[in-house]
C-alpha cells in the first residue's frame, strides 16, 4: 500500500484542459475526489475549437453517460452529421452512407459544444486557466512539481498529462515522439448556407470525402452553420513551410491549391473557391508509435493523445474520454494507492491504444492511397457503383 498520502488528501494536477483532461476531472468530481485542470488558455473562449466529432457508444458516449450528460448530448448532438459520401477525383460517388433516422449510433457533435457540456461537470475552483506549463521537477519524496510561465510552482502527488500530441509530460515516461505522417490544410465557408448555398447543397447534412492520387479533398458541416474544407497531401514534414501558404495573397493561395487537384473534378475543387479568404490554417497530421509503452512510475501517467496520438480518422477523442472514465475509476476503487491505480489504468490503456491505433494507421493509409476512394467505400461496407 501506498502510504505517502495517509494524513491527507493527494492532490491531483491535470495538465491540459480538453477534452479527455475534462472527463477525468468531471469524473473524479462525481466519486468526491479533487484535482485541479491547469490549462494553458486562457478560458473556453479563447481559441477557435475545431471542427465536428462523432461519438461511439462504447467510448466517447459511454463517457458522457457516467457523467449523467447523456441527455444533454441527444439535446445538442446532430444525428445528420453521420451522413457521409465517398468520391473519387471524378466526382463520382462510390459510397453512401445516410442511415434512416432514429438509426444512426455515432451522431456528431461540435467540438466547442462538446467542451461546454464538459464543464457542467467540472466545478470551477478545479479549473485554473492561463496556466502555460514550462517545466516539471520530481520531488525526492516522491510527486512533481510545476513551474509556469508566470512564475508560479505547484507541487503535486499524481501527475496526468493531458495535454496533447507534444505533450511536456510524456518525456518523464518514454523517449517515443509522433511520428510525421501528412500535411493538413483546412479552410473554411462561414455561414455556408446563406452565403455559399449551391456548396452546402454539395456537401450536405454532413461530410464528405473526395479521395485518389495522394491527396484527400473533403468537406463536414458544423452546427453553427459552418463548413470546413480539408486538403490533406501525403508529403513530408517540411511541405508546409516550402509552400509559404502564410506568406501569399490569397488568391495565390487559391490558385496553388487548384494546382494540387489540377485534374479533378471542377465540381470538387469549387469547394476550394467557395472558402474565406484568408481562412487557411496548416499542420502537420502526426503519430505515436502503434503499441507505445512504457514501464508504470508512481506519481504519472497520461492520458488521450498524450499517450496515444493517433491518425485523425474518428477515434482519437472518443479514446482520450474513455481513458478519463477508467483511469478516474482506477483511482476511485484503489483507495490512496495511486501506485496501483495507475497501473491498473495503464495496463488495460495499452492494449486498447495498440490495437485501436493500428486500426487507426491502417484507415490512414488507406484514406492516402492512390485507389483511396475505392479502398474507403469497401470499408465503409458501401456498393461501389460508377456512374456510366
Amino acid at each position: 500500500m501506498n502510504t505517502t498520502h495517509r494524513n491527507r488528501e493527494p492532490r491531483i494536477a491535470i495538465v491540459g484542459g480538453g477534452i479527455g483532461g475534462l472527463v477525468l476531472a468531471g469524473m473524479l468530481h462525481r466519486y468526491g475526489i479533487t484535482a485541479t485542470v491547469y490549462e494553458r488558455d486562457t478560458g473556453l473562449a479563447a481559441r477557435e475549437q475545431g471542427g465536428t466529432l462523432d461519438l461511439h457508444p462504447e467510448s466517447g458516449q459511454r463517457a458522457l453517460d457516467e457523467l449523467g450528460l447523456a441527455d444533454a448530448f441527444r439535446t445538442e448532438a446532430r444525428p445528420e452529421g453521420e451522413n457521409l459520401r465517398i468520391l473519387d477525383p471524378a466526382g463520382r460517388t462510390l459510397g453512401h452512407h445516410a442511415p434512416e433516422p432514429g438509426s444512426g449510433t455515432r451522431p456528431e457533435i461540435d467540438r466547442g459544444v462538446l467542451r461546454k457540456l464538459l464543464m457542467t461537470r467540472v466545478p470551477d475552483t478545479a479549473m485554473s486557466w492561463g496556466r502555460h506549463l514550462t517545466g516539471v521537477e520530481e520531488l525526492p519524496g516522491g510527486g512533481y512539481r510545476l513551474v509556469f510561465a508566470d512564475g508560479s510552482r505547484v507541487d503535486c502527488d499524481l501527475l496526468i498529462g493531458a495535454d496533447g500530441g507534444h505533450s511536456h509530460i510524456r518525456p518523464l515516461l518514454t523517449d517515443a515522439r509522433p511520428a510525421h505522417l501528412a500535411a493538413y490544410l483546412q479552410l473554411t465557408i462561414t455561414d455556408a448556407d446563406q452565403r455559399r448555398p449551391r456548396t452546402a447543397d454539395f456537401v450536405g447534412p454532413g461530410s464528405l470525402m473526395a479521395l485518389g492520387n495522394n491527396l484527400n479533398l473533403g468537406a463536414q458541416r458544423s452546427g453553427d452553420g459552418t463548413i470546413r474544407v480539408s486538403v490533406t497531401v501525403r508529403a513530408d514534414d517540411g511541405w508546409l513551410r516550402r509552400q509559404r501558404f502564410g506568406n501569399t495573397d490569397w488568391a495565390w493561395t487559391v490558385a496553388r491549391l487548384h494546382d494540387l487537384f489540377a485534374d479533378w473534378d471542377p465540381g470538387l475543387t469549387e469547394l476550394i473557391d467557395a472558402c474565406d479568404a484568408g481562412s487557411l490554417v496548416g499542420r502537420n497530421i502526426e503519430a505515436m508509435p502503434v503499441g507505445t509503452r512504457w514501464p508504470s512510475r508512481p506519481h504519472v501517467t497520461l492520458l488521450g493523445d498524450a499517450a496515444h496520438l493517433m491518425p485523425p480518422v474518428g477515434e482519437g477523442a472518443n479514446q482520450a474520454m474513455l481513458d478519463g472514465v477508467l483511469l478516474a475509476g482506477a483511482i476511485a476503487e484503489s483507495g490512496d494507492d495511486l501506485v496501483a491505480a495507475v497501473a491498473a489504468y495503464e495496463t488495460e490503456m495499452f492494449d486498447r491504444a495498440e490495437t485501436i491505433g493500428a486500426d487507426s494507421a491502417q484507415m490512414e493509409s488507406m484514406g492516402l492511397a492512390p485507389d483511396a476512394a475505392e479502398r474507403m467505400a469497401a470499408f465503409f461496407g458501401q456498393a461501389v457503383s460508377r456512374a456510366r
